[in-house]
């Protein structure tokens, strides 16, 4: 059984259609991204997963529940992250944990995690840097042990270092069989710690896709540099095409199959020739773009 199932969601605000139509799953165990510009629909999908918001059409289950009828045992079990998260001032670090602890249980993860992100629990709110805010809301979504982590945009703020730390934790949690859902728009986060991504458009799904699957994506980036100018037409193609010119140095993107360029680049006098697959952010814009 998916840990979360989601089925022809719709979230519209009055015209607005914020969320149309979505649909997708995701597995116990499995670190799933979702990609997408500013004002897709991301933040609104999760705050109705979280039932912040009621759907104007459709279903989500999570962890087997409805997300609406047993919201309250479901809060329980789950750990979020806000992408703005709006604590209270002149409370320390520590003074938000203990508050947590009053009403979801007490526990020995909380000091754990404030070691390992380092984090002065003495600091009131109010004089934390934007990183050291970040690390307090996520040592709280995660100090309780839950079952399921929404995060929105976790590792805005935080050093390479500390994002290294954080991604570790994540992929640890996951082991161990919990279930991280995780929207982003560091797309070599995702690349490096993601299981699957679901891409999101104008509040609709684009795809739902493996990283895997993404990485071996027929899209490769070509340099060629030849002995003489070489003419355009020469090199362009029903799958090919010339980014870039200069002093006989040319630039090729190619998608699909990539004999049939190289058959052209063969005939031609070149100097060198160097050929790489596109990086996953030329892959999620290909995607995007459809």
């Amino acid at each position: 059984m998916p840990s979360i199932r989601v089925k022809d969601l719709k979230k519209h605000f009055g015209k607005t259609r914020a969320v149309d139509g979505i649909s997708f799953e995701v597995e116990k165990g499995e670190i799933f991204g979702f990609l997408g510009p500013n004002g897709a629909g991301k933040t609104t999908t999760i705050r109705a997963m979280m039932d912040f918001i009621r759907p104007t059409f459709g279903s989500i289950e999570i962890l087997g529940k409805d997300a609406q009828d047993d919201s309250v045992y479901l809060k329980g079990k789950i750990g979020y992250l806000s992408n703005n998260a709006n604590l209270y001032d002149s409370w320390s670090a520590q003074k938000h944990i203990n508050y947590q602890q009053n009403f979801r249980g007490r526990t020995k993860k909380a000091s754990e995690l404030l070691k390992l992100f380092n984090l002065n629990p003495k600091l009131k709110f109010k004089n934390l840097s934007s990183g050291n805010r970040q690390k307090l809301s996520i040592v709280l979504a995660l100090m309780n042990e839950p079952e399921i982590l929404f995060l929105d945009e976790p590792t805005v703020a935080l050093d390479p270092l500390l994002q290294n730390v954080f991604h570790g934790y994540l992929k640890d949690f996951a082991e161990a069989g919990g279930t991280v859902f995780m929207s982003s728009h560091n797309l070599s986060e995702v690349e490096r710690v993601c299981d699957r991504v679901g891409i999101i458009r104008d509040g609709k799904m684009v795809a739902v896709e493996k990283i895997s699957d993404m990485k071996l994506q027929k899209m490769y980036d070509i340099h060629v540099h030849g002995d003489r100018d070489i003419e355009l037409d020469e090199l362009k193609g029903k799958n090919t095409e010339v980014i870039s010119h200069s002093d006989g140095a040319y630039t090729l993107k190619v998608k699909g199959d990539i004999n049939p360029i190289l058959k052209k680049i063969a005939s031609l006098d070149i100097k060198d020739i160097e050929i790489t697959h596109v990086s996953l952010e030329d892959i999620f814009m290909e995607f995007y773009q459809k």
